[in-house]
């Protein structure tokens, strides 16, 4: 089997244009991040174990993909049903409520991990 190495180099070309073309223009993902580097912050502050930063960055990774997928949902579902139509709307709401369901997780880990330093 013959390895594309190119065609990989493009494979991330790509993923990282996809993720260039929601910073700054979605306001969900733009909070995530704004939140990450507080997160990071904080972390450095109190000094989080090597365990702790494992399920944060986890934590970052499941959120910002989330987010990711859900402009990536809204936006196809624009581009296949222009117009207000019910169904693209509870499709929307779908992709909505699983950035909700995973960004409450990671705020449940954030202070499983945090509270303790703080108090």
């Amino acid at each position: 089997m013959n390895y594309d190495y190119k065609k990989q180099l493009r494979s991330f070309k790509y993923a990282w244009k996809g993720i260039c073309a929601c910073v700054g223009r979605e306001q969900n993902l733009d909070f995530h991040l704004l939140v990450m580097v507080l997160v990071i912050i904080a972390g450095i502050g109190f000094g989080i174990s090597r365990m702790e930063w494992v399920a944060v960055i986890l934590c970052f990774g499941m959120v910002i993909s989330a987010e990711l997928f859900n402009s990536a949902v809204e936006r196809l579902t624009d581009l296949a049903h222009p117009d207000l139509h019910p169904l693209a709307g509870k499709v929307k709401d779908i992709a909505a409520g699983a950035v909700l369901v995973t960004a409450i997780a990671a705020a449940a880990v954030g202070l499983i991990i945090f509270l303790p330093y703080v108090f």
